[in-house]
């Protein structure tokens, strides 16, 4: 029922935007331009159109990279392809191919399925392009996938890890950022019990909840404070018959966001007072910036309920991988038997989400890792997005993360 109220709700407010719409393009008119108060009715239409959630993945923008630079060579621009490498029900291995350029380290970025699109990883594969042949998982959203593809569930994530992984070949790298770190390193783990040829040379870690006991934030709370039937009671809806995934028993990606603004209300409140001031003032530059960071933010996917509550059992109630206890299709995960894959875990010191120590953790349960092959970086300064975003990701974790992977090669 609450998908349907929301629905009904969504529907209602995108005929609203329309009309905002063509009045904004009617007060566009050259009539109006002396008009009082014009510009300000016409901003303030314009900020609540800029209130819009959406379901559909934005583009990536990744057209050209500069290669070259900081290695000796002339720097230059190469056009950027995006290609799909291999199609699974709930997501596509995507190839960002650079024209004239090979050699590189190939490496699998794993997007958290958090409620957004692998696009919030858009500034990451971008730094990542210049010095490596980046894929990226590209979940699809739930709600489009229909109930014959079957459900999905933390097994079947580390199942398309390693399937990916077998299909770019062996010698690739693996940069699980946030939500996927436990899946990553289940994949790497069962990978390296079987020997398979394509487990990975490195596996880089990115806040990511390996061991949530350890410094608990406000989101491990949450999930500690009630009991489990309390979340598929009270988060799980049913995709309503509209959609692709009709019937599909969904965490909706529209209370993941709401749960994401309350966490810092006062902030998104003041971000959209500011975007109907430079609105109003005739600042465009500063308005088009916070309306990019809004069109992809209020761009959501639903998870499969089962990987949701997976998540909520396992990572965050049960703590099943530090105790050892956590299983992938019916056999224990084993990280001790790793011994052939780097490990590089980045924490960033004012994490709100996941905190310092709990990515972590991976050391401990890596033991068979030789102690050269292992490294940890605590990134000062930065929040959880700061981890693999903006400045300090791209002039100070970013390197780190390169030597990595290109020492492993």
């Amino acid at each position: 029922m609450k998908y349907q109220v929301y629905q009904a709700h969504s529907d209602m407010m995108a005929g609203m935007r329309l009309i905002t719409q063509a009045a904004v393009a009617a007060m566009s008119h050259p009539m109006f331009d002396k008009a009082p108060g014009v510009r300000k009715l016409s901003a303030a239409y314009e900020t609540f159109s800029s209130t819009e959630v959406t379901h559909t993945r934005p583009d990536f923008r990744l057209t050209s990279i500069s290669v070259g630079a900081g290695q000796g060579e002339v720097s230059q621009d190469v056009p950027v392809h995006e290609e799909i490498t291999h199609v699974m029900p709930f997501c596509t291995l995507l190839h960002f191919k650079k024209e004239g350029v090979t050699g590189q380290p190939r490496v699998l970025i794993v997007a958290p399925m958090s409620g957004h699109f692998a696009t919030l990883l858009r500034e990451t594969a971008r730094t990542m392009l210049a010095d490596h042949d980046v894929y990226i998982t590209d979940w699809h959203n739930a709600r489009d996938v229909p109930l014959s593809a079957g459900r999905f569930g933390m097994d079947t994530y580390a199942q398309y890890l390693i399937a990916f992984l077998e299909v770019m070949g062996p010698g690739s790298h693996m940069v699980a950022i946030c939500q996927p770190c436990v899946a990553a390193l289940v994949a790497t783990s069962i990978m390296a019990e079987d020997n398979n040829p394509a487990q990975p040379r490195s596996l880089t870690l990115m806040a990511g909840p390996i061991d949530t006991r350890v410094n608990p934030t406000g989101v491990n709370e949450l999930a500690t404070s009630k009991p489990f039937e309390w979340f598929e009671k009270n988060l799980i809806s049913t995709v309503p018959s509209r959609h692709p995934g009709a019937g599909r028993r969904v965490y909706p990606g529209f209370l993941q966001l709401s749960a994401f603004m309350s966490m810092n209300l006062k902030r998104h409140v003041n971000a959209f007072k500011g975007l109907y001031a430079d609105l109003a003032e005739g600042d465009l530059d500063k308005a088009n910036t916070t309306r990019a960071f809004y069109e992809e933010y209020f761009a959501v996917l639903d998870l499969d309920a089962e990987f949701y509550l997976d998540t909520i059992r396992h990572v965050f109630q049960d703590y099943a991988l530090p105790l050892g206890k956590l299983e992938y299709a019916g056999r224990l995960v084993k990280p001790a038997l790793i011994k052939r894959t780097a490990l590089l875990t980045v924490e960033g010191e004012h994490d709100d989400i996941c905190a310092i120590g709990q990515t972590m953790a991976a050391h401990d349960l890596c033991s068979s890792i030789p102690g050269y092959m292992k490294s940890h970086h605590m990134q000062t300064g930065v929040g959880h997005y700061g981890v693999f975003s903006g400045r300090r990701w791209s002039k100070e974790v970013y390197p780190i993360v390169r030597e990595m992977i290109h020492v492993s090669q």
